[in-house]
């Protein structure tokens, strides 16, 4: 046999062989239903654990522009002539900065009663519901968990809102503003009393803030390997990388 068709069979047949082989270890490398689910399980209960965590401290929503919980629209529609408006703006505005405040700082205290509802909302995770999300790419998980949970999280979160609210005494607040809005609003242009129920405003509000919190860290461990921190997480994430929609 020809020595140099000799030597380029044998090359062929390495990288062949090679191939073969890496096929096989990427199949071997492909996590099982229980991993995938138990993959994205720990990621979520960490983007939910780092999320409440850097929350539920002072000044979290309130010194943070994009979660900052603003007074309810119907209140700032009218917030504009209430501040132009010397006698209403002396018997209001006050009060208005001290509602923002204490809505935030509601918000805030809330979180900490967070963390147990959402480790139950992920407990029931389906393969298909993990796989879906796997593929699913940036943010799929945390729009899982959205779509899932938002009203019964609401359900239960709303009475922990209701006591973070009393614990900063916001009816204090709240009240006189709607009073005197409502005594005031042909003044004001309102045709109609306001009506809005704070506890559920805030609570949406800080669920949303939430979620936000969320959707960063899951996006952080989809992205940065160096988010992976457990050998589940990589193995998972890092199939993940080649299944990407």
């Amino acid at each position: 046999m020809n020595r140099t068709y000799f030597l380029g069979a044998v090359i062929a047949l390495t990288f062949t062989s090679c191939d073969v082989l890496m096929q096989a270890a990427s199949v071997t490398l492909a996590p099982t239903n229980d991993e995938v689910v138990s993959g994205l399980k720990e990621a979520l209960v960490n983007g939910v654990s780092t999320g409440t965590s850097n929350l539920n401290k002072r000044g979290a929503f309130f010194s943070n522009a994009a979660l900052k919980i603003l007074l309810p629209q119907e209140v700032r529609d009218v917030e504009g002539k209430i501040r132009n408006n010397v006698m209403l703006n002396a018997l209001i505005g006050p009060q208005l900065d001290k509602c923002v405040q204490a809505m935030n700082d509601g918000a805030e205290n809330a979180m900490g009663k967070a963390m147990p509802i959402f480790k139950s909302a992920v407990t029931n995770m389906s393969f298909s519901d993990a796989m879906g999300i796997l593929k699913g790419g940036k943010s799929s998980a945390t729009n899982y968990l959205k779509s899932t949970t938002t009203t019964a999280l609401h359900q239960a979160f709303k009475p922990e809102i209701q006591k973070a609210l009393d614990e900063v005494k916001i009816t204090e607040y709240w009240n006189p503003i709607v009073t005197n809005i409502n005594k005031y609003k042909t003044l004001l242009g309102l045709s109609k009393d306001i009506q809005t129920d704070l506890t559920m405003y805030v609570t949406e509000k800080a669920t949303a803030g939430l979620f936000t919190e969320i959707e960063k860290e899951e996006n952080a461990i989809r992205e940065n390997p160096v988010k992976r921190t457990s050998e589940i997480l990589k193995k998972v994430f890092n199939y993940a990388d080649t299944q990407v929609q």
